[in-house]
């Protein structure tokens, strides 16, 4: 099943993004398994990881890749839609998350080659990869205040700085395209400017689909996907 992956830093809306634009397409939505990190057991891996990173940054990184392929999977078996879109990637975890996490001094250096190794391993024809990136970009200040306001408390940490250490890596693959294995270089990206707020703001959410719509049948050949979304927005 050919699938689609929503982008962006933490706080650009991306939940949001797959609630409300997510309307007018005809695609099963996947989002990312924030639950599953806060209840493994009754223990939340999430807040283990912004409370003491350097303990736990790379169990939540190796974590992160298994569940965000168990919700993939699991959503695929039972879907009668022509594509996935997908709330983050594990490419996101390699290119901006681990690596971050690694400069930060929250990997050692052997936790981040064993990362590299694995991943690597992983993706050389064992999983399938997106037919393309649709990144939400927005600046960290807007993050922040985003991030603020919907209150999530294992995040009550996260400060301005990390999340402009994040827009950068965000910035270098997907908009500058650097250090990125063959088969990542040629992968298409529709940016989408989302430093206004989109979630009360239907004009807006039908114009980022109907960019959608354009982007995913130029990369995937699906013919009827225009006419099915238009129909929900009558």
């Amino acid at each position: 099943m050919a699938f689609f992956v929503i982008e962006g830093n933490i706080g650009a809306g991306k939940s949001t993004f797959l609630r409300q634009v997510g309307r007018y397409l005809d695609a099963q939505m996947v989002a990312e398994p924030v639950q599953e990190w806060q209840n493994i057991g009754g223990e939340n891996l999430l807040d283990a990881f912004y409370s003491n990173g350097q303990r736990w940054a790379y169990s939540f990184q190796t974590y992160a890749f298994i569940t965000r392929m168990m919700a993939q999977e699991e959503h695929a078996r039972n879907s009668t839609k022509p594509f996935q879109m997908i709330e983050r990637s594990i490419f996101a975890d390699r290119c901006c998350f681990a690596k971050n996490a690694y400069e930060l001094g929250l990997m050692t250096k052997l936790e981040w080659n064993m990362y590299q190794s694995w991943f690597a391993w992983f993706i050389q024809g064992k999983i399938e990869v997106p037919a393309g990136f649709i990144y939400l970009r927005t600046d960290p200040q807007v993050c922040h205040q985003r991030l603020v306001k919907r209150c999530r408390s294992e995040e009550v940490g996260v400060t301005l700085e990390y999340l402009t250490l994040l827009h950068e890596k965000h910035e270098a693959w997907l908009i500058h395209k650097k250090e990125l294995d063959d088969f990542m270089q040629n992968k298409p990206v529709l940016v989408l400017d989302c430093n206004e707020s989109f979630e009360s703001n239907v004009p807006l959410q039908k114009q980022h689909a109907e960019q959608i719509i354009r982007f995913v049948e130029a990369h995937s050949g699906l013919s009827a996907l225009q006419a099915k979304a238009t129909d929900a927005w009558l």
